[in-house]
């Protein structure tokens, strides 16, 4: 198959999951991306991946096949049929690495999502991309609100799968979108260390307390009332039912000595009735507040950013998920 145009500009958001008691179910898509741009070239002899980075791992990501973007890029194209070609690919990052604001997530749809454009016309299919993506992440979480946007809940149907080109791929992924209101903001403090999601995972339980699931599914079922308070019947403080849906007892104490000074600020954070919480498996934190309250973020974590190894973005919920076009 030919492709239908040389070049294509893709935008990914970052997201955030868990969200404190969503854990492994709830993603959002934060108004913070990655922009890549692919040019295909037009010489049939030229196979070669050339990679162009600035800004996040520009020192640090590989340059080579092994880059997740391109791989995942390399494998998509082949999925929709197109003919293996070099290319450029330019990327200009903003989402911190290993940091859990779904870079690798980011990654993989970013790779899908071009493909997709290269090799089909008109509007992407984002229930496909979604459906390979969350094959290849493993897990739905992060990939739902990176294609979707806003906030999403997912979830996989057990023992459903499929041979695509000799690969069994799992086709249970599923998701499902919720209004999130317009007022909900996510300051995301980011530290100067790294923690992969390897690490975070292997210091969980392998079972849990009864009532420390009970108490996440209360939370969990209130926290999709708190991020669209104007649904819900009578008078709500919006930031008092984020406060209480952000609370956890499944993940973040058994992580927290991976990540100290992540936990020392969360804590910090809702000792003044912030709902603060970790941004996916860490080490970032995520705030929820609806309304304005970076100023007063700012100053309740003076002396972390002053120590010059924390940062904070206030940002908005992306309510569009990936974006192509075609150039």
């Amino acid at each position: 198959m030919d492709p239908v145009t040389r070049k294509v500009h893709v935008r990914v958001p970052a997201t955030s999951a868990n969200l404190g008691s969503g854990f492994d179910t709830v993603g959002l898509a934060l108004d913070y991306h990655d922009e890549l741009e692919f040019t295909l070239s037009s010489d049939p002899l030229n196979m070669a991946a050339q990679i162009l980075i600035t800004g996040e791992g520009e020192n640090t990501l590989p340059r080579d096949e092994s880059h997740l973007v391109v791989s995942t890029f390399r494998r998509a194209c082949s999925r929709f049929g197109l003919s293996k070609c070099g290319f450029i690919m330019e990327a200009h990052n903003n989402i911190p690495q290993a940091r859990g604001m779904g870079s690798s997530a980011e990654a993989i749809v970013a790779g899908i999502s071009a493909a997709y454009a290269f090799s089909h016309e008109g509007e992407l299919d984002r229930d496909v991309i979604f459906q390979y993506a969350a094959d290849l992440e493993g897990h739905p979480d992060n990939v739902a609100p990176a294609v979707y946007g806003g906030m999403t809940v997912s979830w996989t149907e057990d023992g459903q799968s499929e041979i695509v080109q000799g690969e069994v791929v799992n086709t249970g992924f599923r998701s499902v979108n919720y209004l999130v209101d317009a007022g909900v903001r996510a300051s995301i403090f980011v530290p100067d260390y790294e923690l992969s999601t390897a690490q975070a995972r292997a210091a969980l339980l392998n079972t849990v307390p009864f009532a420390d699931a009970v108490f996440n599914v209360s939370r969990m079922g209130l926290l999709i009332g708190a991020m669209n308070p104007s649904a819900l019947a009578g008078e709500q403080d919006p930031n008092e039912l984020l406060f209480t849906a952000t609370q956890d007892k499944l993940h973040q104490s058994y992580r927290a000595p991976l990540m100290k000074p992540s936990a020392e600020l969360i804590d910090l954070l809702r000792e003044h009735g912030y709902a603060a919480a970790v941004s996916g498996a860490g080490p970032c934190v995520c705030v929820l507040h609806n309304g304005d309250a970076s100023d007063d973020l700012n100053q309740i974590a003076t002396a972390q950013l002053a120590s010059g190894h924390w940062r904070v973005l206030h940002l908005n919920v992306d309510t569009q998920g990936v974006q192509v076009a075609r150039l």
